[in-house]
């Protein structure tokens, strides 16, 4: 019996959704409001933070953590059998994290120059990660890995960040946008987010003191 607790933007809880779709794994999902944490939560997360996998009623705690445990119990194996190659998709799971600590720097930029030197940044680790990218049409090739459910999430914001400014972040990276369209369109990606997600991430951006938020404040032009 899984329960995931889960906040709706949360990028870390949707890693664990991915994996536990692409396992076949049915869950229960629990949200909670990260800005009102209710006790028996914080019992369960000592961080105080999503995502927490309950397993028979046995607290996880740690979204990594959450998808090894899950890829050591449940078919298909989404890291590589080859201890290497299995090492290297590890870090590549920690550039991910780090790409997510560079948006949240990006989005809570509180002007237009600290917004482009974020932007410049985020382009910068694109790059790298073009670099690096071997195969089509997921990280690893035609199967499915754990660096996609990490990456999944990430190319989501930037489908609300495309909507508020040319940024160019993926104008010199041909690979980086294949594999974010075949993200986008598998359907334990898809899914691991509501309906609703657009809208939520637009009015959490716009509750920032930040340039972003001053972009969204802004009338449309005709």
């Amino acid at each position: 019996m899984l329960t995931l607790i889960s906040h709706p933007l949360c990028p870390y809880v949707q890693r664990a959704a991915i994996v536990l779709a692409e396992k076949s794994q049915p869950f229960e999902r629990i949200h909670i409001d990260l800005a009102h944490k209710p006790d028996w939560f914080l019992q369960l997360s000592p961080l105080g933070k999503t995502p927490v996998l309950q397993v028979d009623g046995q607290p996880i705690f740690e979204s990594a953590v959450i998808c090894e445990y899950l890829d050591d119990t449940a078919a298909p194996r989404l890291h590589p059998d080859d201890a290497v190659e299995r090492a290297q998709h590890r870090a590549w799971m920690e550039f991910g994290s780090a790409m997510l600590n560079t948006i949240a720097g990006f989005y809570n930029a509180p002007d237009e120059a600290a917004l482009d030197r974020k932007a410049a940044e985020l382009r910068a680790q694109w790059a790298r990660l073009e670099a690096a990218l071997q195969s089509d049409p997921y990280f690893a090739g035609q199967q499915f890995s754990m660096v996609d459910a990490v990456f999944g999430p990430v190319f989501r914001y930037f489908d609300v960040f495309d909507s508020l400014g040319d940024f160019d972040f993926f104008a010199a990276t041909p690979k980086i946008n294949a594999w974010r369209l075949a993200l986008a369109a598998r359907p334990s990606v898809a899914n691991a987010v509501g309906s609703d997600y657009p809208a939520l991430l637009r009015r959490f951006l716009s509750q920032r003191p930040s340039a972003l938020a001053q972009r969204l404040a802004a009338p449309a032009l005709v």
